[in-house]
């Protein structure tokens, strides 16, 4: 089999892999067609859901008794990176809607390692079941809702979304300010807090269409890059879910985090590896470019230039740091067996994020550098991309963020803390 454009990244796919990376691969020209049009509009293009669904790439991280193609994190980050190389906007919202398939895998697993009840384990099982049937055999589509946009200064994450038990279900009421695929998703899977705790116990999960009363977007998000991912969020006004989209066992969201091997839910990785695809791009693109430019009196490339050769050696620097950051935060999280305990596992990545989105962004500073004012048209591949690449700075949390609190776990063995209300 051809090398896949995955293999830039994850050197050692394994057969089974390459095969799925090849279906990625097979929409990527389709992709890049539409990509200057939607970064243009803002708006992610809805032609592109019948891509994956056509390939099954909806499940590409579902079982295949679920319906999926049987995927796991080495298969994602695969596809972020190489979906970022074409259209970074439709990568996010991919790996944004794989991400949802953690509250289904991660509750099975938690089942299996029997933290849950026999009385709370039926429960469980039906609504991962539901939600993985639903992206493996239905090929439905995601948005999920997490983030709102309270800060806390002990969580990198504060719910105030809240829960209400009514007779048949429950009512949720609140704003939801960050997730891909507003308006375009055939479901959201949505975090709240069940009304009556205060702490993690309380965080639950509903599986919320968008068509239900009560469920409305915020304002259209005008960014600087990212732009066609529709990251509006939604607005929740007493919306009726019934028991039967909820998952709301008290505690149950923290034993499912438990069996996590490290980023979050096990998956943020991925979400990093679409910043790597974009620089890689953008090193290549770039890099071209430069050769097929001729000076006019010496008819040698401009690529050959000093500071035209310094800018690429520093490029090449950047997107290798990148690369090899990124490549060991991936085998932590997805080796057979651990090779660190899952807090110096999560220490490595509040590290990690920030060093690859710092060097990815470094690589498209460099492009510009290199391309000059005839790079610097929104809709060309340098600004584009490097529009594109800020937003890795803030996404999740900047690097100053990470490196603190890899600091405070170092010096203090304080833990990191996701989530707050």
């Amino acid at each position: 089999m051809a090398k896949v454009t995955a293999e830039s990244f994850i050197e050692d796919l394994t057969p089974e892999e390459k095969a799925r990376a090849a279906l990625v691969d097979l929409i990527l020209p389709t992709l890049r067609e539409r990509v200057v049009a939607a970064d243009h509009d803002g708006e992610f293009n809805r032609d592109n859901l019948s891509l994956f669904r056509e390939h099954n790439l909806t499940g590409l991280v579902i079982p295949k008794e679920f319906g999926g193609l049987g995927g796991g994190l080495r298969d994602l980050a695969a596809a972020t990176f190489a979906l970022g190389t074409a259209c970074p906007s439709t990568a996010l919202c991919f790996f944004f809607h794989c991400s949802t398939s953690s509250r289904g895998l991660l509750a099975l697993e938690a089942i299996e390692r029997g933290l849950f009840t026999s009385e709370e384990v039926p429960v469980v099982r039906d609504f991962a079941h539901k939600l993985l049937h639903r992206m493996g055999t239905e090929r439905k589509w995601f948005g999920n809702f997490a983030s709102e946009s309270t800060k806390s200064e002990k969580a990198l994450i504060t719910i105030n979304t809240r829960a209400k038990k009514v007779p048949g279900g429950y009512q949720l009421t609140g704003v939801k300010s960050f997730g891909c695929s507003t308006g375009v998703a055939d479901y959201y899977l949505v975090t709240a807090q069940l009304e009556d705790h205060a702490d993690a116990r309380g965080l639950t999960t509903f599986t919320v269409p968008p068509q239900a009363v009560g469920v409305g977007q915020r304002s259209k998000w005008d960014a600087i890059g990212m732009r066609a991912t529709n990251t509006h969020g939604i607005t929740l006004d007493q919306v009726f879910i019934p028991d039967a989209e909820a998952l709301v066992i008290p505690a149950a969201f923290t034993r499912m985090m438990q069996v996590s091997r490290g980023s979050f839910v096990g998956n943020q990785v991925a979400g990093t590896a679409v910043y790597l695809g974009v620089a890689h791009a953008v090193y290549h693109n770039t890099v071209d470019t430069l050769l097929s430019r001729k000076y006019a009196d010496t008819d040698r490339s401009i690529a050959n230039s000093p500071m035209h050769r310094e800018l690429i050696g520093r490029m090449a620097v950047n997107l290798e740091t990148a690369t090899l950051w990124l490549r060991r935060q991936l085998q932590l999280e997805s080796s057979e067996s651990p090779t660190l305990d899952k807090d110096e596992v999560v220490k490595n990545w509040r590290l990690c994020k920030g060093a690859v989105s710092d060097a990815a962004f470094a690589v498209g500073v460099d492009a510009l550098k290199c391309c000059g004012t005839s790079g610097t048209g929104n809709s060309g591949f340098i600004a584009r991309a490097l529009r594109d690449l800020a937003m890795g700075l803030v996404q999740a949390f900047p690097s100053e963020r990470g490196r603190l609190e890899a600091a405070e776990m170092i010096i203090s063995k304080k833990q990191s803390v996701l989530f707050g209300s």
